[in-house]
C-alpha cells in the first residue's frame, strides 16, 4: 500500500464523516476532497471538471426542471384525488389504489416533487376519512423509491451511472434496461408494504400544539401549517432565537419535529437543519407569498400548497410532453433511428432538452425563476463524483478493495463479489447521499468485473439498485427526511419497516441480476 493509497482513504474517511455528521451540504464536501485530489497531483484538473460536462450531470439537471413542470401544472394533483377512495375506506384498500400509481409516476419524475404534491393531499384525506396518515407517508416514499429502480430517469443516480459508463466509452444505460429487475423489485416491495404497514408502523401520533389553541387562532384568522425546510433555507444551521422567523415569513413556530423528536420548549435554542419540520400559526397571506417558495416543502394540515392558477390545457399539455419525451427517448435508442437520424443522438438528454426549453416557452414553470428548480447541490455532488472516481482508480486503491473482494468472495466467485458490493453501497448509501456512495462503489465495481474478467454490466446494475435502495434510516433518502416530520415518524419506525424491505430487496436483486445480466466474459 502505497502513500497515495492511504492519502486517498483519509480523505475518503474524512469525507464520509463530514457527510455523516452534516457539517456541509453534500456538494461543498466531495468538492472540497476533490480540490484536494487536484491539488496534491492525484488527479488532473480536466479529470476535475470533468464530470461538469458530462451529459448524464447536464440531464439530471434538465429534469428537474421537466418534473417542476409537471408539478405547477396541477396535472398529478388532478391524478391523485380521483384516485383516492371515500368514507369506508381500510388501509389496504386505500394502499392498493395509491401506491402502484406514486410508483409509476416516480420512474419518469424526480421523486422529491412526487412526495411534496401527494404528502398534503394524502394527510389532508386520511384526517377526513378517519384513518391514521402514519399509515400511507412512509409507504409513500418507499413507493417513490421503488419506482425510481425502474427506468434511467427514476433517479439521479441511475444516470450518475450512465454517465460513468459514456465517460468510460460504454455505451450506457438505456432507458428501460433496469425495468427487467426493477418491476419485480417494485412489485415484491410494494406487496411487503401493503402486507406489514398496519402492524409495523405506527398509529397516529397527535400534534403536541394543542387544539384549543388552534381553535382560537383559527377564529383570529390564523391557522396551523406544517412547513418543511428545503435546502435553501436562509436560516440552516442556525439557532431559532438568531433567525428572525416571525419577521421575515409572518408566522410564528410552535412545534419543531426533528430527527424523530416533537420539541414544544425552548425553541429559541433549536438549531435548525435540512428536512426539520415547523408547525406555524400563519394567515392565507404566508400560504399565498410562501406556498410555492423553495425554501419551504409545504405540508399543511387541513390546506393544500397553493400552486399558479393554470389553464386546463397547460395542464394536459405538461403530461403529453412527458409522454413524448419519455417515448421519443424509448425509440429513439432503436438501431432504425439511428440509421435514419446519423447525425443526432436521440437520447435521454436529447428529449430532456428540448422538453424543458417547450416547457418555459410556455411558462408551465416561471421561465426568470428557473434557476430555483435546480437542486445545484446535487449537481455539484453528481460532478465531483466523477473525480472521486477517478481518483480511487488512479491512486490504486480501487484496484487494492477490488482484490480484496476478490479474496473473500473465495468460492462464490462472481456472484459472491457482486453481493459483497451491494452490501457496502447499501451501507453507504443509508449514511450519505446515494449520489456519493455510487460514486464511491463505480470504480469497485470495474475493477471488480476487471478481476474476475466478466463483462461489469451486472456490477453496475447492482450499484444503481443499491445506491437508491434507503429504507433504514430517515436519512437514506430525501423523500424520507420529508415524510418523517409530517409523519411524526421515529427514527425507529424506518428501521422496522425499511430494515425488512433493505433485505428483501437485496436478495431479489442479488438473485435476479446474474439471471438477467450473466456474468459474461469481458469483450
Amino acid at each position: 500500500m502505497n502513500f497515495e493509497i492511504i492519502f486517498v482513504i483519509l480523505c475518503l474517511a474524512a469525507m464520509l464523516m463530514a457527510l455523516i455528521r452534516d457539517k456541509m451540504r453534500p456538494g461543498i464536501v466531495l468538492l472540497s476532497v476533490v480540490v484536494v485530489f487536484m491539488a496534491t497531483g492525484i488527479i488532473t484538473p480536466k479529470q476535475m471538471v470533468a464530470g461538469f460536462s458530462n451529459r448524464g450531470m447536464i440531464t439530471v439537471g434538465l429534469l428537474f426542471l421537466v418534473s417542476e413542470g409537471i408539478r405547477q401544472s396541477g396535472a398529478l394533483t388532478t391524478v391523485v384525488k380521483k384516485l383516492l377512495p371515500g368514507q369506508g375506506a381500510t388501509v389496504t384498500r386505500a394502499q392498493l389504489r395509491i401506491l402502484p400509481i406514486v410508483s409509476g409516476f416516480s420512474a419518469f419524475l424526480n421523486n422529491t416533487p412526487v412526495v411534496v404534491i401527494f404528502a398534503p393531499i394524502l394527510k389532508n384525506w386520511a384526517k377526513r376519512v378517519g384513518l391514521p396518515c402514519t399509515k400511507f407517508l412512509i409507504p409513500l416514499s418507499y413507493a417513490t423509491i421503488l419506482g425510481g429502480l425502474c427506468t434511467l430517469i427514476g433517479t439521479s443516480t441511475n444516470l450518475v451511472i450512465h454517465g460513468m459508463m459514456i465517460d468510460r466509452g460504454m455505451e450506457g444505460l438505456k432507458m428501460f434496461d433496469l425495468a427487467y429487475i426493477g418491476i419485480p423489485i417494485t412489485l415484491v416491495g410494494l406487496a411487503f408494504i401493503v402486507l406489514t404497514s398496519g402492524r409495523l408502523l405506527p398509529e397516529e401520533r397527535p400534534d403536541t400544539f394543542e387544539d384549543e389553541e388552534a381553535d382560537t387562532q383559527e377564529a383570529a384568522g390564523m391557522h396551523v401549517v406544517e412547513v418543511v425546510l428545503a435546502s435553501r433555507f436562509p436560516g440552516l444551521k442556525r439557532k431559532l432565537k438568531n433567525f428572525d422567523f416571525k419577521r421575515r415569513y409572518g408566522a410564528e413556530v410552535k412545534e419543531i419535529r426533528q430527527g424523530g423528536q416533537v420539541i414544544t420548549d425552548n425553541l429559541g435554542e433549536v438549531r435548525l437543519q435540512q428536512g426539520d419540520t415547523l408547525v406555524l400559526l400563519a394567515d392565507d397571506a404566508f400560504t399565498r407569498t410562501w406556498g410555492d417558495s423553495s425554501v419551504f416543502l409545504m405540508m399543511t394540515n387541513g390546506r393544500e400548497i397553493p400552486t399558479r392558477p393554470m389553464p386546463v390545457w397547460k395542464k394536459w399539455t405538461a403530461l403529453a410532453l412527458l409522454i413524448i419525451m419519455i417515448a421519443g427517448a424509448t425509440i429513439g435508442e432503436l438501431p432504425a433511428v439511428k440509421e435514419r437520424f446519423p447525425g443526432v443522438k436521440m437520447d435521454m438528454f436529447f428529449f430532456a432538452s428540448v422538453t424543458a426549453v417547450v416547457m418555459a416557452w410556455l411558462k408551465l414553470f416561471p421561465p426568470k425563476k428557473y434557476t430555483k428548480y435546480i437542486s445545484w447541490d446535487i449537481l455539484i455532488t453528481i460532478a465531483c463524483a466523477f473525480a472521486i472516481s477517478a481518483a480511487m482508480e488512479e491512486s490504486g486503491l480501487a484496484a487494492l478493495i477490488a482484490n480484496s473482494i476478490k479474496s473473500v468472495a473465495g468460492q462464490m466467485g462472481a456472484w459472491g463479489a457482486l453481493a459483497m458490493l451491494y452490501f457496502v453501497t447499501l451501507v453507504i448509501t443509508e449514511l450519505i447521499t446515494n449520489n456519493a456512495a455510487a460514486a464511491l462503489a463505480f470504480p469497485l465495481a470495474l475493477e471488480t468485473a476487471a478481476k474476475f474478467g466478466v463483462d461489469p454490466m451486472p456490477f453496475f446494475i447492482a450499484i444503481c439498485i443499491a445506491a437508491s435502495a434507503g429504507f433504514a434510516t430517515p436519512i437514506g433518502y430525501q423523500t424520507n427526511l420529508i415524510v418523517q416530520g409530517a409523519g411524526n415518524y421515529r427514527f425507529t419506525d424506518f428501521i422496522k419497516i425499511g430494515l425488512p424491505m433493505d433485505l428483501i430487496v437485496m436478495v431479489v436483486s442479488v438473485s435476479l441480476i446474474p439471471m438477467i445480466w450473466p456474468f459474461v466474459p469481458a469483450a
